[in-house]
């Protein structure tokens, strides 16, 4: 059984967290994992700009950030596995939103697509629509087209 932990730093917890991580055990069932303990925050610019100099030495914000863990732990006869942190940035999703001309619900569920991909030990070289991961990226989220995270106005 999977579990979704949400925080929110430099920011409000978001009204629709819940659906966030609802949204996310529907992503890691699709991929076929389980015993996943997740960990995701959202943050605002400034959080993510620290952490991106950071840990990859660029001094500007980013939408997304996922941070590698990959350990597995027993606790009795229970085992679970800690693939890591998912880092997204809201004020950035927002912009990225406006910019590709979608919804912010869509882009996070890009987004929470795309880290859970990077801890499942995906990656990309480019941004091109035909990597494997992009590829699968948007396959998952057209297969999950109707759920939603983010509700008109902000709200679940």
């Amino acid at each position: 059984m999977n579990n979704v932990v949400v925080n929110a730093d430099g920011l409000a917890m978001p009204s629709w967290s819940s659906s966030a991580s609802c949204f996310a055990l529907k992503v890691l069932k699709k991929i076929k994992q389980n015993n996943w303990e997740l960990s995701i925050l959202f943050c605002n610019d400034k959080i993510i700009k620290e952490l991106n100099n950071q840990y990859r030495n660029k001094n500007e914000p980013t939408d997304i950030l996922s941070f590698n863990l990959g350990e597995t732990v027993k606790n009795g006869k229970k085992t679970s596995y800690l693939p890591g942190d998912i880092v997204i940035s809201l004020e950035t999703l927002k912009e990225n939103a406006l910019y590709f001309k979608t919804t912010e619900d869509e882009e996070l569920r890009r987004l929470l697509i795309h880290g859970i991909l990077h801890l499942n030990g995906m990656d990309h070289k480019t941004l091109d629509k035909n990597e494997p991961m992009l590829a699968l990226q948007e396959e998952i989220l057209d297969t999950l087209n109707s759920e939603r995270i983010i509700r008109r106005g902000g709200k679940k």
